[in-house]
């Protein structure tokens, strides 16, 4: 369904942050810097750049890192032969897979990506193929345990220009367009502490998987295509 919440993807995130946290960071450096290569150095002009500071401070990057990512950018003609790339695929069970690439060589990525999928038991399709079954939209998470009062957050979010907002057993999705996305994010951080925030693909449907071997399939393609260096998102429609 659409606004499908990621809260496992959310602790998933905060795990891997603490044992591939140099990676990220480089990962997350990078995209600042493309971003400002091709919109400047000012996000409140650039909204490519606005996305991905929310999506460092989400990550838990300092600002001095990207402070820096953004001066260096600013003078360095360095990520002048990276381009963005988007893979689409489908993973054991039929668990259908958008990967977001920042690349210097897409024959290298490709191939690297094409044999994960292959390695496990998915296979990576054509442009199209799945990014039919996602529509882009900003999702919002704030844990409940920070703030029990569900009515009181649901109004805050509703007034703050939300679209949406859903309560699970974590917390609250609050789901945005994407026009409005920044401007609800900024409302919600003058009074809460959000947990993550992310502008990108949500599935309209989501897939149960219930065997264990196509589950643990998935979590390692998920887990392969994050290492690698070139992949900077990784997207799917497994409700996990």
């Amino acid at each position: 369904m659409a606004g499908h919440s990621k809260w496992s993807n959310i602790k998933r995130r905060k795990g891997a942050v603490d044992a591939k946290r140099a990676k990220i960071f480089t990962k997350i450096g990078r995209e600042i810097q493309v971003a400002v290569r091709e919109g400047g150095p000012d996000p409140e002009t650039n909204n490519r750049l606005k996305d991905v500071i929310a999506k460092a401070r989400a990550n838990n990057m300092p600002n001095d890192n990207i402070t820096r990512s953004i001066k260096r950018a600013a003078g360095d003609g360095s990520t002048d032969r990276l381009e963005t790339i988007q893979y689409e695929g489908y993973g054991a069970g039929g668990v259908a897979f958008l990967v977001n690439a920042l690349t210097d060589n897409r024959n290298r990525t490709a191939a690297d990506v094409r044999h994960l999928f292959d390695k496990y038991s998915g296979n990576l399709g054509t442009t199209g193929c799945v990014s039919f079954m996602f529509q882009k939209l900003g999702q919002i998470f704030i844990e409940r345990d920070a703030y029990p009062d569900a009515e009181q957050v649901m109004m805050d979010a509703l007034e703050a220009g939300a679209e949406d907002i859903t309560e699970e057993e974590e917390g609250y999705v609050v789901t945005t367009t994407p026009d409005s996305y920044h401007d609800v994010l900024e409302a919600l951080e003058a009074d809460y502490t959000i947990a993550s925030s992310e502008l990108g693909p949500v599935p309209d449907n989501t897939v149960e998987i219930d065997d264990p071997e196509t589950t643990a399939l998935l979590e390692k393609l998920v887990d392969a295509l994050e290492d690698n260096d070139d992949v900077q998102d990784v997207f799917h429609n497994w409700d996990n």
